[in-house]
């Protein structure tokens, strides 16, 4: 009995089944209404989920409002929560990203205390990650990075060697499917499974 690829498996052995708790990219259209935010969200705790993080911006139509979320949890949890959340009154469409292709990113601002000599090393670690330079006073350096998660992880971590963190601005998941496919027209091209 084992996870195979953070999935679930099954045993001939065993007549349960062992599923390993998977990162989620979850993306909403939502009616851009007051509290429509808050009933979402509010359906994640009443359910004991920690939302990792959370992405809310507007779409070209104004009553409608894209939220991309990150979440924890084993696929049958996860399509089980989304089913309920595809109830909400508010909820235009939603999508399960990880479930297909798809590209996801995050935009990072850090901000370093540097010391003697830390401002070459910072413009070193920016050039290595392509990064754009916003400040680069002697003292103190401010760096914007967009990238995949692991790179932005990987990004601040190496900044952190170089001076000190003081500040550090993440702005959460962002995601799209690959392909023809859209958010408004998923549910037409694949069932609602999470």
């Amino acid at each position: 009995m084992r996870a195979i690829g953070g999935r679930c498996s099954f045993s001939r052995f065993y007549l349960y089944e062992v599923c390993e708790a998977m990162r989620h990219a979850i993306s909403v259209l939502l009616q851009n209404e007051v509290g429509a935010l808050t009933r979402m969200t509010g359906m994640f705790s009443s359910r004991g989920y920690n939302i990792e993080s959370l992405n809310v911006a507007p779409t070209n139509d104004l009553a409608v409002s894209r939220v991309t979320l990150v979440v924890t949890g084993s696929d049958a949890a996860i399509a089980q929560l989304n089913a309920q959340l595809a109830k909400l009154v508010d909820v235009v469409n939603i999508h399960d990203m990880t479930l297909g292709d798809h590209f996801e990113r995050e935009l990072a601002i850090i901000k370093l205390k540097l010391g003697a000599g830390g401002l070459a090393r910072a413009m070193t670690l920016a050039k290595k990650f392509s990064a754009e330079v916003l400040d680069d006073d002697q003292f103190s350096c401010t760096l914007q990075l967009t990238g995949r998660i692991a790179e932005i992880d990987e990004f601040v971590n190496d900044a952190a060697d170089i001076g000190e963190l003081s500040a550090v601005a993440r702005s959460g998941s962002v995601a799209v499917s690959k392909g023809e496919v859209t958010l408004s027209s998923y549910d037409r091209y694949h069932r609602l499974s999470g």
